[in-house]
C-alpha cells in the first residue's frame, strides 16, 4: 500500500510540476507579444492628443503673426494705401491676391 501512496504522490507532484511549467509559460508568452506589439506599434510615429493640440496652437499662432507681419510689410511698402485684409484660412491677400497682381 505504500508503494501505490508513493506513486500516487510523485504523479501529483508531477502533475503540479507540469501545470506550473505551462503557467510560467504562457506568461512568458504574454509578455513577448506585449512586447512585440508594442514594438509594432512603436513603429507609426504615433502622437498624444495633448501633443497634437499643442502644434495645432502653434500653427495658428504662427498663421496670425505671419498674416501681422505681412500687413505690416504692406503698409511700409505704401504707407498711403489702406492695409490688405489676409485671409488665413485660404491663404490669400486682400484685392491683389484676387486679380493677380503684386
Amino acid at each position: 500500500m505504500q508503494s501505490e501512496n508513493k506513486f500516487f504522490e510523485d504523479l501529483v507532484k508531477m502533475a503540479n510540476g507540469f501545470a506550473g511549467t505551462v503557467a510560467g509559460m504562457g506568461r512568458e508568452a504574454e509578455g513577448n507579444a506585449r512586447e512585440k506589439f508594442k514594438q509594432w506599434v512603436g513603429g507609426f510615429d504615433f502622437v498624444s492628443r495633448e501633443e497634437f493640440e499643442a502644434v495645432k496652437a502653434m500653427a495658428a499662432a504662427a498663421r496670425d503673426e505671419v498674416a501681422a507681419l505681412k500687413a505690416e510689410l504692406a503698409a511700409a511698402k505704401d504707407p498711403g494705401a489702406a492695409p490688405a485684409s489676409y485671409d488665413a484660412t485660404s491663404g490669400e491677400d486682400g484685392p491683389a491676391a484676387k486679380s493677380g497682381g503684386k
